[in-house]
């Protein structure tokens, strides 16, 4: 295998522009026709040949400015015309094979529906072309294809011509008035159902809305387009930005190896971020339709009318576009249950990445294969870090700056760098020291020790990053901590000095001492209100302390937060076989007392933190040890709460579905609190009553759930019952497959095996992949961390099968063996064992083979 590195550092503006493209495609299943006649002309004084990016083509015509007898060359990876003038016209003609595309990049052809996925390096599968983001063009496509099997012809942009050929096919013309990069060139060709809607601008003028889903499910759209109008209207509010097409479509299709994707003017979507209805979808389904459909429009302004000059550049579009539908979501439902949502992300995944070898800055510095980019760290701390952006500037000056960025780089290719100097030109403060989160990776640790002085008490805040896997020194950073300080009656305390400042503390040292009154009363310092960055805090909290934080916090997110500590040191103390004193399960019953009708808090502080969460507190970990103590300590807390917890969940009242707020907190509530009782056995009605009284997917999906945590005849009963009514339904399934993978059993890889011969399953489909073999590898942890390493192995052979076809949803999979640093000597031995395997299979793609070499190649970095 050729292994080439690409670095931030060698950018080079390319060498020529391409102005305008013209492409003429004739589908076809086997051979589809590509006739590209592009517009090119020099960058710059330079004597180099053109060199245009190319895959998998089959290149059966070329000329240039007409001539078809030129020199050229053509490799596996590019086509090479030497000679050409500073201004000229290419033409040529390709055949590809979109039926035989499995990768699903390019064009491909799946389930009767021909459709394209270009970024990051797709649109080099289609034609010949300077597959890069900083190459802007105006195009104009005309796709022929048979007028009974592919009645719907799209393309970006407006429809400005169509008409019928005499060999029984049709054709429509689609021009885009806005210069874009090729990596957001989209066709879809298909037979669908169109839901149809418009929407009228601040301005008055009026959008066609056009939906197309796969027929018969027509009448899961809706929810969708009622979104979209939503999410243009926010965007008129917030910041000031109107769509700037006739027309904005969306399409849905099963086979995608993305959540959605941004094109300009045609929005490609997996159909699970589409398709919703109370009965096939639960309230996290309908949540997250309306967050992808919002982040995909907030993409044209954050992504299509500003680009990025190179892929290094990446959370340039997705960390400022992630903030923003965060910003969407909080806004249409809840900011607590969002903002939560967004942390476990962070803790379960993002700070995982940090301490493995796939550590990198939110703009990395270097890279194997482009697809690897697509990252926790560039999309969700990329969105952490704009959302400090926002804290320290405040809304009207970040408004402000937004405003100055799309006012400078409109319709251009750009960085991060030029992000904040448009930020920095609406503030006085100096984001210089700021920017280094930019380029640094790891997660700081933030920690707090508290010293008395006399009457004072002197509290000192220290940040320290680790050494990461991809950089051994770091800097300190400039970060913003919400902070509070109480006593244990719940008054506040402001230090002498007001260093903090409206409840944030500006720490952009090594460490930093307040001083306060204490009034002969123990304090107790609050950190991270609104997790205002994204670090640990280390810090010492007795049981007694946290639950104090839990009554008197004034910031919800710190509420939660000191539950979730308790409940960790709680399993600490299992994994020790220490005994826990009653006195902590009598201050957890006050505490539920004291919300017992606030669900939304409920609801969250309820749930015991997850395995993988728990593990980013531990080094060297025993799997079975830290699962047994999580299992044992969930068991007696419904055994100590039970009165509590039955009485709550008595007292909810649910009505008929209606996907609204109130209904979504109780729902969720009720459903957290039927997951704690059916531990006991006793409740096993409970739960069969809970299923078969539903009237929606939430319920349904809650108590099937639940029933995993009961015997295993109720589980497999219900499951048999689901199973059958959905059997035809894939999405629903995708449920389903869920299920069975994360259920603890002695068999689960017998299991697995028999379950990929169902009808509805499929390697070639990446959702039907990820609901079966990456559920089991990211959340079955009893049945993945085998002692004996079966459940690493069955993973490896899978993917072995799986990077043959799909290089990009293996490289996604293949992320649970390559952590394998956290756990004992044990566990590291048979995941390093299988990731041996994977990187001496002959035909490895680029995608694995990075993350695999990494990994294998950690210890040697950090120590």
């Amino acid at each position: 295998m050729s292994i080439q590195v690409k670095r931030r550092a060698d950018y080079r503006p390319p060498a020529f522009l391409v102005t305008n493209v013209e492409l003429t495609i004739h589908l076809h299943p086997e051979s589809t026709r590509v006739h590209s006649v592009l517009k090119l002309k020099r960058n710059g004084s330079h004597q180099e040949d053109l060199v245009l990016n190319g895959e998998h083509l089959n290149l059966v015509e070329l000329s240039i400015d007409g001539k078809t007898n030129c020199d050229y060359e053509v490799t596996d990876s590019s086509l090479i015309i030497p000679g050409v003038g500073n201004e000229f016209t290419v033409s040529t003609l390709c055949t590809i094979a979109p039926e035989a595309n499995k990768a699903l990049e390019g064009l491909y052809l799946s389930n009767g529906v021909y459709c394209t996925q270009c970024e990051a390096e797709g649109f080099r599968r289609i034609t010949y072309f300077l597959d890069r983001p900083d190459v802007l063009a105006k195009y104009r496509v005309t796709v022929h294809g048979d007028s009974a099997s592919l009645p719907t012809l799209l393309s970006n942009g407006n429809p400005i011509d169509k008409g019928q050929n005499e060999d029984g096919t049709h054709w429509v013309t689609w021009e885009d008035p806005h210069p874009k990069p090729s990596y957001l060139f989209a066709l879809v060709a298909g037979d669908f159902d169109l839901l149809e809607d418009s929407f009228v601008t601040a301005s008055g003028k009026q959008v066609a809305l056009e939906l197309y889903v796969d027929k018969g499910k027509r009448d899961r759209g809706q929810f969708a387009l009622d979104s979209l109008k939503r999410a243009m209207k926010w965007e008129e509010e917030v910041y000031g930005l109107e769509y700037d097409l006739d027309i904005y479509m969306v399409v849905a299709v099963d086979f995608f190896n993305m959540g959605a994707m941004e094109n300009k003017g045609l929005n490609v979507f997996n159909s699970k971020f589409v398709l919703a209805n109370p009965e096939t979808a639960t309230d996290e389904d309908f949540f997250n339709v309306e967050s992808v459909i919002a982040h995909e429009y907030f993409h044209n302004w954050t992504g299509n009318r500003v680009t990025c000059r190179d892929w290094f550049q990446l959370s340039l579009k997705e960390g400022l576009t992630v903030f923003r539908d965060q910003q969407f979501s909080a806004d249409m439902t809840s900011e607590l249950s969002n903002r939560i949502k967004h942390v476990k992300v962070m803790r379960e995944h993002q700070f995982a990445e940090d301490a493995s070898a796939m550590s990198h800055p939110i703009r990395p510095d270097e890279v194997i294969e482009m697809n690897n980019f697509y990252t926790v760290t560039v999309y969700d701390k990329g969105a952490e870090v704009i959302r400090m952006m926002h804290t320290l500037l405040g809304e009207d000056r970040f408004r402000a700056g937004m405003d100055e960025y799309f006012k400078r780089y409109d319709g251009q290719a750009v960085t991060c760098d030029d992000f904040v100097y448009a930020m920095q030109s609406v503030t006085d403060l100096d984001l210089t020291h700021f920017a280094k989160w930019y380029s640094q990776s790891g997660t700081p640790e933030i920690t707090v020790s508290r010293k008395q002085k006399g009457d004072k008490t002197l509290i000192t805040v220290s940040q320290y990053t680790p050494p990461t896997a991809d950089q051994k020194e770091k800097t300190e950073l400039f970060i913003p901590l919400g902070f509070s300080c109480i006593d244990s009656d719940g008054n506040h305390y402001q230090d002498d000095s007001g260093t903090v400042s409206h409840g944030m503390l500006l720490l952009d040292k090594k460490n930093v001492t307040l001083s306060f009154e204490n009034n002969g009363k123990e304090l107790l310092p609050i950190l991270l209100a609104k997790f205002s960055a994204p670090v640990r805090i280390k810090q010492s909290l007795s049981s007694t302390e946290l639950l104090s934080t839990f009554l008197y916090a004034p910031d919800q997110f710190n509420r939660w937060d000191a539950l979730q500590q308790l409940y960790d040191w709680c399993v600490s103390q299992y994994e020790a076989n220490r005994i826990i004193d009653e006195s902590m399960w009598d201050g957890l019953k006050a505490a539920l007392a004291s919300e017992k009708t606030n669900y939304e808090l409920l609801s969250e502080c309820l749930v015991i933190p997850s395995f993988e969460t728990l593990c980013q507190t531990r080094t060297n970990i025993h799997v079975g040890n830290l699962y047994a103590a999580r299992q044992n300590f969930a068991k007696d807390f419904v055994n100590n709460l039970q009165n509590e917890l039955h009485e709550i969940y008595e007292s909810i009242q649910l009505r008929d579905y209606q996907y609204q707020q109130q209904d979504v907190i109780a729902r969720r509530c009720k459903n957290v609190l039927l997951n704690h009782l059916a531990k006991l056995e006793q409740n096993a009605e409970l739960v069969n009553n809970h299923f078969h009284h539903s009237d929606n997917m939430t319920n349904t999906l809650g108590a099937l759930k639940a029933a995993q945590q009961t015997s295993s005849a109720l589980f497999h009963k219900l499951m048999d019952t689901f199973g059958e009514r959905w059997k035809n339904d894939p999405l629903v399934l995708d449920k389903w497959f869920s299920l069975h993978a994360t259920t603890d059993r002695a068999d689960i890889l017998s299991h697995l095996t028999m379950l990929q011969s169902h009808p509805q399953f499929s390697i070639e489909n990446p959702n039907r992949v990820r609901s079966l073999i990456g559920s089991f590898a990211f959340y079955n942890t009893s049945g993945f961390h085998a002692l004996d390493g079966s459940g690493y192995r069955f993973l490896t052979d899978y993917l072995l099968k799986l990077d043959a076809s799909n290089p990009q949803v293996a490289a996604r999979l293949v992320t649970p063996l390559t952590q394998w640093q956290r756990f004992d000597i044990h566990h590291q031995d048979k995941m390093k064992m299988q990731l041996a395997r994977l990187l001496e299979h002959d035909g490895l793609s680029r995608d694995v083979y990075e993350k695999v070499s990494k990994s294998l190649a950690y210890e040697s970095k950090v120590n």
